[in-house]
């Protein structure tokens, strides 16, 4: 019976229940499944690199005799006697595990030999369990090695009827081998799989140089060996890094290869596949992109993959840099990829916690050495026990009538012999279940050679249990026969990941993967805004919605960048090619970025590197800011010119290459000139004040060359005036009104 905070904790009442509080109830319950799940579900132990289920499943096919010399078993039948004797888990997630553990692309050393459609690189689930069939492999024998020899401790099973191992033996480095990855509660880890033969040459130098430093480690294991292969693009540092603190990632890449054709021509062949990565998702991505006309350079990809992956990319012209493609698939697809290392594992006291390279290695040879003590110590309390018993069958060959007679005559021959002889029970119920056939004088002579040799062997058992450096040296040799049987001279153990550098800091430009066309940007004076194709010369025949009318216009390429200035003195940008096409009436622009409904457009332009702009607000502040400085990278658009209150940005105009003068003018009709070095140039605030209003305020500003004169669009003509002496003056002075001519709506365009 649960309360929630009512009652003290630990109250007892009449009906022998007990009232606790509901945080701590909560609390206790959630606390042991979050334990469960950290150490008998997600994190695999640093010794033998295994999760629960994983080495249940070895142990039960092994009680199976599934070895690899002998037929395969129905993996309905391994899964059963997993569920039925050591995991009482789902049938379909018990399942799953087998079937990646015999998935060569997903694991670097398969501990299952799979029969049948055991799921494919390109996503392709397996069969059903009724169908496939599976056995061990002879690496996974090497995991099991030695646990008849009391190398490890057995715990009963989840009902008490079976005994399983808490862990494997495990003759080889599992863990780094083949990795690990999992989600527990609070904590995860990632482990990427290395190469068998480079980590026993690690293990080795670790031997010899117990305080080998993680550098020097990493001289024989420089990275990942992923099954699929694919290239190792990270520096060096990096790698170390990530070693060192047990945390980091690892950026992997697709190989490829040109492949010259007829004419000229050239393709490129992606031979292996970054690891994890679908073949056909992949594919799926790409071909999207191409769709979305995001990738101009590539004209096609088709899949020409039988056993081994052969992805063909046709680029769209000969004269393309191959290199340049690829750097901007890489940029926008999972040919690369980023796997992480998080060496956060079970240590040897099953406590979850993060070891560098030089923690989780030494944790494997303590591991072995602890195997090795508890082996020999076994194999010595057989010794002991067989020769009890072989001194037992001496006594027999040197009083064989006597035996015989007591076990002939007596009623209790056992008790006969053990007090005649002093024998022990094991040496008297020996003798007793001895076969006739036995009784020869060539038996003797081999009981005699089998003392002889158990005395030596033993012997030999006590010298190495008392000499340390025997025992490491003999852990050595066991390394060095795991780097023989699966190292690099063999078909399994050769280095598939090229070790490649880092990729340069030159980044593809986004425009490149854009395919460049002509459009023209229209935009209405309700804000609605499009691009139709071409450059159009003859707008009058642009159709708006009812009660719109146009108002913007500009000649641009899909490539280009948008810029939108409001009069919350933002800068808003858009890609050309995110702009809805040129039939209807468009959207509005205010959907396509963070402009407010109580504020509008006060100007577009289309982007150009290294201009300059200036511009201004209705309290006649303003200020020069260079165009690259405005450009947004988010929707929410980029604050330039700051306003409040009633201030609401009014003017934006480019500033001509050679400009010398600035040229404001007021609500009031009133126009003022002063040289252009008298306002700062700025990034963001409020500007200097440009001109001075006792009525009103600004209405426009614009920079312009004074000997050229200062142009204003007058109906459908522009009008330039030269004659400018009665307005020049000083920044911030009230200017004269405008000259004659000059537009009622105090606009210079």
């Amino acid at each position: 019976m649960v309360y929630n905070g009512a009652m003290a904790e630990g109250t007892a009442t009449s009906d022998n229940t007990t009232d606790i509080l509901l945080d701590d109830a909560l609390g206790e319950r959630y606390l042991a499944y979050a334990l469960s799940t950290i150490t008998s579900r997600s994190l695999p132990d640093v010794r033998d690199g295994l999760k629960p289920v994983h080495r249940r499943l070895l142990f039960a096919m092994r009680q199976l005799k599934l070895d690899p010399g002998t037929g395969f078993k129905k993996c309905a039948r391994v899964v059963g006697d997993v569920i039925g004797k050591y995991h009482p888990h789902g049938d379909t997630a018990v399942y799953d595990a087998l079937v990646r553990l015999a998935q060569e692309f997903a694991v670097r050393y398969p501990l299952v030999e799979g029969q049948g459609n055991f799921g494919n690189i390109d996503g392709d689930s397996a069969a059903a369990m009724r169908y496939t069939e599976s056995r061990l492999t002879e690496y996974a024998l090497a995991m099991l090695e030695g646990i008849d020899e009391a190398a490890v401790d057995f715990r009963e099973n989840y009902d008490g009827t079976e005994t399983e191992p808490v862990l494997m033996p495990s003759s080889v480095p599992n863990l780094l081998a083949n990795g690990a990855a999992g989600i527990a509660v609070g904590m995860a880890t990632s482990i990427p799989p290395h190469n068998l033969d480079e980590i026993c040459q690690a293990l080795a130098h670790l031997i010899k140089f117990p305080n080998a430093t993680i550098d020097k480690l990493l001289s024989f294991m420089p990275g990942p060996d992923f099954p699929t292969g694919g290239v190792l693009a990270e520096t060096a540092e990096n790698i170390r890094t990530a070693y060192r603190t047990g945390r980091g990632s690892f950026r992997l890449r697709a190989r490829w290869e040109l492949e010259k054709l007829p004419r000229g021509q050239w393709q490129i062949v992606i031979t292996e596949m970054p690891y994890h990565v679908q073949k056909s998702r992949l594919v799926e991505k790409i071909a999207e992109l191409m769709h979305a006309k995001k990738l101009p350079m590539l004209e096609d990809i088709r899949d020409e993959s039988a056993e081994d992956i052969r992805l063909i990319l046709e680029p769209r012209s000969r004269t393309m840099e191959p290199e340049m493609l690829m750097e901007a698939l890489f940029q926008h697809s999972d040919l690369e990829v980023r796997i992480g290392l998080n060496m956060n594992v079970l240590d040897p006291n099953t406590v979850p916690r993060v070891m560098d390279l030089r923690e989780v290695l030494q944790s494997f040879l303590d591991h072995r050495h602890d195997v090795l003590v508890r082996r020999t110590n076994n194999r010595l309390e057989k010794i002991e026990k067989r020769l009890e018993v072989l001194a037992g069958y001496m006594i027999v060959y040197l009083n064989l009538d006597e035996v015989i007679a007591i076990i002939r005559n007596e009623e209790r021959p056992k008790v006969k012999l053990m007090e005649r002889w002093k024998l022990t029970e094991a040496q008297a119920e020996a003798i007793l279940n001895m076969r006739l056939r036995s009784l020869r004088k060539l038996e003797e002579i081999e009981i005699r050679e089998e003392i002889e040799g158990l005395e030596t062997e033993q012997k030999a058992l006590k010298k190495l249990l008392g000499d340390k450096d025997a025992r490491w040296k003999t852990i050595a040799e066991e390394i060095a026969d795991i780097r023989k049987r699966f190292g690099k001279k063999t078909v399994l153990g050769k280095r598939r990941t090229e070790i490649g550098e880092a990729p340069s800091a030159t980044v593809v430009p986004i425009t490149a993967m854009i395919e460049k066309e002509p459009i023209t940007v229209i935009c209405s004076q309700m804000g609605w805004i499009r691009a139709a194709k071409g450059h159009i010369e003859d707008l009058s025949s642009l159709k708006f919605k009812e009660g719109d009318r146009f108002r913007f216009a500009l000649h641009a390429q899909t490539t280009d960048k948008l810029l939108m200035f409001g009069t919350n003195g933002r800068f808003y940008t858009i890609g050309c090619d995110k702009l809805p096409g040129g039939r209807g009436n468009g959207e509005p622009v205010r959907m396509m970025t963070g402009l407010s409904n109580d504020h509008d457009v006060v100007d577009l332009l289309i982007h150009v590197e290294g201009r300059k702009l200036l511009v201004a607000s209705s309290d006649g502040r303003g200020f020069i800011v260079p165009e690259n400085d405005v450009i947004a990278q988010t929707k929410g658009g980029k604050q330039v010119l700051n306003v409040s209150g009633d201030v609401e940005a009014r003017a934006c105009s480019i500033v001509p290459e050679g400009a010398d003068h600035i040229a404001s003018v007021g609500d009031n009709h009133k126009l003022i000139i002063f040289p252009i070095g008298e306002i700062s140039e700025m990034t963001r605030g409020r500007g200097m004040r440009l001109q001075v209003y006792k009525d009103g305020g600004l209405s426009d500003a614009k920079a312009f060359t004074l000997s050229s004169g200062l142009s204003w669009r007058s109906g459908e003509r522009t009008r330039t005036e030269t004659d400018l002496i009665l307005y020049i003056g000083k920044r911030a002075q009230a200017g004269r009104l405008a000259p004659k001519g000059f537009p009622r709506s105090n606009k210079f365009t």
